[in-house]
């Protein structure tokens, strides 16, 4: 049996090209691995047949979208994770998942190497090359695009004369990566920072500009996973499929940023993400009732280094590991319930409530009945103010 490369496939030019430039650049046989993360829109046995047509020696899809809830998005909502406290990680929280398919689909099938399409300038071939590395060592990556020239030009003319079919436009206005938890667009008249986004590139998102009433919701969660909305029971996939239909409805989760790549470039990303962005503000507000002081404020510091980690393709790393031990103790007593108003683009907390609330009434009145004892404000201030008083003293003396 000739050798096996295990290609990562979007259905795309750029992959389905990628299968026959591969199998002529090395020898190899190609099999297509398709990974179902909700990317909405696409016929996943279409985008099987087209890896057959294209000739992949086998087509395989995953549907791994509760997967990809339970054991990539669930950790990520724990986390608040957001990369530069705005990027909910919609593509970096994929790679992982895939990486892991490509790695053990290269074991079960006896190959020695593993593909995609990626550039030699983002974020994504970071990713997969060092999960797989995390996950299977003896495994080489190749990426045609990157390493065997495959450039945009000569893909459109490769899938012309080899009548190869898929979408062949020279001018695609912009590149999409897309998943349940959300959707990046990026290049085209988007390379300009200065130019604004237009209507047209949202898909997961209504213009706010148009929305209706407010929608209200109601997110209950149990230790930070959402179990229910509106009283019903759902699945977190569920959950993330529910918010992103009332918060897309409502414009919420547009995002507009310009990003500190892993390669040490900045480039200008444009993302929508109306379901991640309304449970984080909902998981977020249900934390502020819950998670006492210290905890709370050592947990934000933990969630920007576990959001860098996971954009920067280290998930399987030991750190992101042991971060994650840390974030679900923080989240043993994060239950209850949070109520969203979304409407026009926000999406605003305006009421929480849990059994293993902090927040104690009757030491928080101001009105009567109020069991905060203010007499001993004085002597506190006094002892927290002490470092600060003996120093003021020596500097006046200097």
């Amino acid at each position: 049996m000739a050798e096996r490369v295990v290609l990562a496939y979007s259905g795309g030019l750029d992959t389905s090209v990628g299968i026959g430039w591969l199998k002529d650049a090395t020898g190899k046989e190609v099999v297509a691995l398709a990974i179902d993360v909700g990317q909405d829109g696409e016929d996943m046995d279409v985008v099987r047949q087209r890896a057959l047509d294209c000739g992949a020696v086998e087509s395989v899809v995953v549907d791994a979208k509760d997967e990809f809830a339970n054991d990539y998005l669930m950790p990520a909502l724990k986390a608040n994770a957001k990369y530069q406290k705005q990027y909910p990680l919609v593509s970096a929280l994929s790679r992982p998942l895939i990486a892991k398919y490509l790695a053990q689909t290269a074991q079960e099938l006896g190959a020695n190497s593993v593909a995609h399409g990626c550039t030699g300038k983002g974020n994504d071939q970071v990713r997969f090359e060092a999960a797989v590395t995390a996950i299977a060592p003896e495994l080489t990556s190749i990426a045609p695009v990157r390493d065997l020239a495959l450039t945009r030009d000569k893909a459109i003319v490769y899938a012309a004369e080899h009548n190869l079919p898929i979408e062949q436009s020279k001018k695609s206005p912009y590149s999409v990566d897309q998943n349940v938890w959300g959707r990046a667009v990026e290049t085209g008249f988007l390379e300009d920072p200065w130019n604004a986004p237009i209507e047209d590139i949202y898909t997961y998102t209504k213009n706010p500009a148009e929305a209706g009433a407010p929608t209200e919701v109601i997110i209950t969660f149990n230790q930070g996973i959402p179990v229910a909305i509106d009283g019903e029971s759902v699945t977190p996939l569920q959950a993330v499929e529910i918010m992103n239909r009332l918060a897309g409805d409502q414009g919420v989760g547009r995002l507009d940023m310009v990003e500190d790549r892993l390669v040490g470039i900045k480039s200008r990303e444009v993302y929508e993400a109306p379901g991640a962005i309304a449970l984080i503000a909902a998981h977020e507000a249900l934390e502020d009732l819950t998670v006492e002081r210290d905890l709370a404020r050592y947990k934000r510091g933990i969630e920007a280094k576990w959001s860098e980690l996971v954009y920067d393709g280290l998930w399987f790393s030991g750190l992101k590991r042991a971060l994650d031990v840390f974030i679900d103790e923080s989240q043993k007593y994060v239950s209850g319930d949070v109520r969203l108003k979304l409407h026009a683009g926000t999406a605003v907390v305006t009421g929480r409530q849990s059994k293993q609330s902090l927040y104690d009434f009757e030491l928080a009145t101001y009105d009567t009945g109020d069991t905060f004892d203010q007499s001993l404000a004085k002597g506190f201030i006094d002892l927290w103010s002490l470092p600060s008083k003996i120093a003021a003293r020596r500097d006046l003396a200097n």
